[in-house]
């Protein structure tokens, strides 16, 4: 689903608020590091030059701004706080690419396929910096109030990356950790994103909560959209290599709901992506461990050349990769038991639940509808 002519004036009206505060803010960066960030935000090329590159999508800045309108207060109310949370964002980006060993997103080379690991992380950290500075220097009283939901959202995020994680050394991961995760790593900062312009619009605790629980849900939603497309998205609009969360034995909510049907075919998957005989877990070293099925620090460049690929030595050795036949295979496997109709499910659960949230708090009119809007297309998207 593209967006519809009012989610996409949603989006860029929220850009329209958000990208001079946003600009502002990266000029305040070494430049060195501002060099990388401007290319992860898509603004320049790997040379430096403008490019007419948007970048992302601009989910978060859009919920922060309409939850500014939502609670009766002017869009630029709420800038700040979509601007902290696009930061805080795009940080988890950079040390997420380089976690995964993705080298391309957005059709571009990432910042750390370029620059290597150490910048890259270096940038993601100013950024996780920067978002605070910018809401403390906000003339807001309300400031601080938004700064600390920003810090316990971003904490519950890492958690949630810490927990995926250790799912990659474990052979098995109930359903419950699963969605459990996502909540934590996806739910937290859309709940932030969805509130925060509430916030530092003053409203009263009962908007903020409704509003943070329609982005926790919709939170959900959205990592249960992501893993569909993980799976089964059209390369030409997601970037990615169809089957690419298979190849990469990712354990996402199709995967590990199909793992838990516990028949035949569930057990022919769990032999084709983890092997004939369960091991027991790694130990916790094994938690840094790549999701292509090798040591994570195997698919990193060290500091003479990205060619070089350096494996510790408590690293496990790595499973062959899948081959195309495979992937296939495993991808009809993971229909076949039902974990792609079991996440479609949860989905649009969650969708329906974050929608209802908005029905618990005494919002302005038209920003309620635009966030519901927002909301669907999130969920509904095909990238």
């Amino acid at each position: 689903m593209r967006p519809t002519t009012a989610v996409a004036d949603v989006l860029e009206h929220a850009r329209e608020v958000t990208q001079p505060l946003m600009r502002d803010a990266v000029a305040r960066l070494t430049p060195s590091i501002r060099d990388v960030v401007g290319y992860h935000l898509g603004w320049t090329d790997a040379a430096g030059n403008p490019t007419a590159v948007k970048g992302g999508k601009g989910i978060r800045a859009a919920l922060a701004t309409l939850s500014a309108e939502a609670s009766w207060a002017d869009a630029s109310v709420g800038a700040p706080g979509g601007v902290a949370v696009e930061l805080v964002h795009n940080f988890s980006l950079l040390h997420d690419d380089l976690m995964d060993g993705d080298v391309e997103r957005r059709h571009r080379p990432t910042a750390w396929a370029l620059w290597g690991p150490s910048v890259a992380l270096l940038a993601g950290d100013a950024l996780c910096t920067l978002a605070t500075d910018v809401l403390l220097r906000t003339a807001n009283s309300a400031a601080p109030a938004a700064a600390l939901a920003l810090c316990e959202a971003t904490a519950e995020m890492i958690a949630g990356q810490a927990d995926d994680l250790a799912f990659e050394a474990r052979r098995s991961v109930s359903v419950e950790e699963c969605m459990g995760m996502s909540t934590a790593k996806t739910g937290a900062l859309l709940g932030c994103a969805a509130s925060i312009g509430a916030i530092l619009a003053g409203a009263p605790a009962a908007t903020v909560r409704a509003l943070r629980d329609f982005g926790r849900h919709l939170g959900v939603a959205f990592q249960a959209t992501d893993d569909l497309l993980g799976i089964w998205g059209d390369p030409a609009t997601t970037g990615k290599p169809i089957g690419n969360d298979i190849r990469q034995r990712k354990k996402s909510m199709p995967i590990v709901a199909a793992l838990a049907a516990g028949d035949d075919e569930a057990k022919a998957l769990d032999a084709l992506l983890f092997g004939t005989s369960p091991a027991p877990d790694a130990p916790a070293a094994a938690a840094t461990n790549g999701r292509a099925g090798g040591p994570r620090s195997s698919r990193r460049p060290d500091k003479q050349t990205s060619a070089t690929l350096a494996v510790p030595d408590w690293a496990p050795a790595s499973p062959s990769p899948l081959t195309q036949e495979e992937v296939a295979r495993a991808t009809w496997l993971v229909e076949a038991c039902g974990g792609r109709e079991w996440t479609a499910a949860r989905a649009k659960a969650h969708l329906d639940a974050a929608l209802g949230s908005l029905e618990r708090a005494r919002l302005s009119a038209v920003p309620r509808r635009a966030l519901a809007d927002l909301a669907v297309y999130v969920v509904e998207r095909e990238s």
